[in-house]
């Protein structure tokens, strides 16, 4: 019987002969919309320092060769994205999660097809245990033949969506199997490289502020960056080498508001999952007492009045020498969306929080979804880098 490795490695032979006379696209487009689950979300920040949590045990695990539990709860923002699996493909909603590497999906969603082959062994991760399956995987104008999915038996604790596609780093697959080979097992991106279907190891993100609990309002490009979509140039920052940032998309930054500094330099992550920006304990002290923010026991956010709002100074994220500013309107919650996530539709809410640890742990920020839809993201694999820029919509008054 072959080998898992060999299988792989047979699978990925055949896929690339196939596509050695098919010219490469330069790179393809996936229309992304954000939902804002109002149902089962019982605090904003509560969500977020428990994803962050989760993320360490992560890592940690990794770094011992450790099996870890640690639940997952429901997304409070979560970036969903239509995809197909099988042949003929059924389609999946999935959240886009770079906190993630695996893609799977719900046994009672997965439908097999003549595509769908058995490997025999078994994907785990925290909570969410299944059996695996090389299948064909659509993405768009993408056709990935020999993916590694998982196919989850027991509850992941998503609800409302049927799996998620992971656009993490691939290191991040590695003790995802068993038996546990020490393998890293190619991504989705991974495999429409090296399979010939795009020219670049790499995924741009782009989301636009918006007021609406649901709505189309993002744009995956794979393989390449869609100028359109960003103002400006990219700047690239290499991923850290501080753990356990660096076993995700993780990046070196400080930040200051206004001229005071609250984070030096230091090592966090970029992540879709999160909602809001989390950082270092002592840093968001320093934060809370310069705007004069008042915790709010329902929402776990800071609130500030109208004339605190007016005087907020911009909050700038230093990366690799370049400052990305958000200004006062990019620093608060959608004042529309307040009572969506238990809030007073009268106050204005703060979206930095506080990621439940002081500075010095490896992870000290969480640049989430309240960062992303400010900026243009690229999360390069080839050159181990990810890249930002400014957009029409970093200033917007949307909120």
């Amino acid at each position: 019987m072959f080998s898992k490795t060999l299988l792989s490695t047979l699978f990925l032979a055949l896929a690339v002969a196939a596509n050695l006379v098919a010219p490469r696209e330069p790179h393809t487009k996936l229309q992304l919309s954000r939902h804002l689950n109002t149902t089962g979300v019982y605090n904003v920040l509560q969500h977020d320092q428990a994803r962050a949590a989760h993320l360490v045990a992560k890592a940690s695990a990794k770094q011992t060769r450790a099996i870890y539990n640690n639940p997952v709860t429901n997304e409070v923002v979560a970036y969903i994205c239509n995809i197909g699996i099988g042949t003929p493909p059924t389609f999946y909603n999935v959240i886009v999660d770079t906190g993630n590497s695996n893609t799977w999906v719900a046994i009672q969603a997965y439908v097999k097809t003549s595509s769908s082959v058995p490997t025999g062994d078994q994907f785990g991760f925290g909570s969410c245990i299944g059996n695996e399956y090389y299948d064909t995987v659509t993405i768009g104008g993408l056709v990935i033949p020999n993916q590694l999915i998982g196919v989850a038996t027991t509850s992941c604790g998503f609800a409302g969506v049927d799996g998620v596609l992971g656009i993490g780093p691939t290191d991040l697959t590695v003790g995802t199997l068993s038996p546990d080979t020490n393998t890293s097992v190619p991504t989705v991106t991974d495999n429409a490289y090296a399979q010939g279907s795009i020219t670049a190891d790499e995924i741009a993100i782009s989301f636009e502020p918006t007021t609406s609990t649901s709505v189309q309002n993002g744009e995956l490009t794979w393989g390449g960056v869609d100028s359109t979509k960003y103002t400006g140039s990219i700047t690239y920052a290499p991923v850290t080498t501080t753990s356990p940032a660096s076993y995700y998309w993780g990046i070196n930054e400080s930040i200051t508001y206004g001229t005071t500094t609250i984070l030096a330099s230091t090592a966090g992550i970029v992540d879709t999952g999160t909602t809001l920006i989390l950082i270092a304990s002592n840093a968001f002290s320093t934060y809370q007492s310069l705007t004069g923010g008042v915790l709010d026991a329902n929402t776990g956010l800071l609130t500030i009045t109208s004339s605190q709002y007016s005087a907020l100074q911009p909050l700038n994220f230093n990366i690799n020498g370049v400052a990305f500013s958000l200004t006062a309107n990019a620093q608060i919650w959608p004042r529309s969306l307040n009572t969506a996530i238990g809030g007073n539709a009268n106050s204005i809410y703060l979206v930095v929080a506080d990621i439940g640890a002081p500075s010095g742990q490896g992870l000290d920020f969480i640049d989430g979804y309240t960062f992303l839809e400010r900026f243009y993201s690229v999360f390069d694999t080839t050159n181990k880098r990810v890249g930002f820029a400014t957009t029409s919509f970093t200033t917007a008054t949307t909120n």
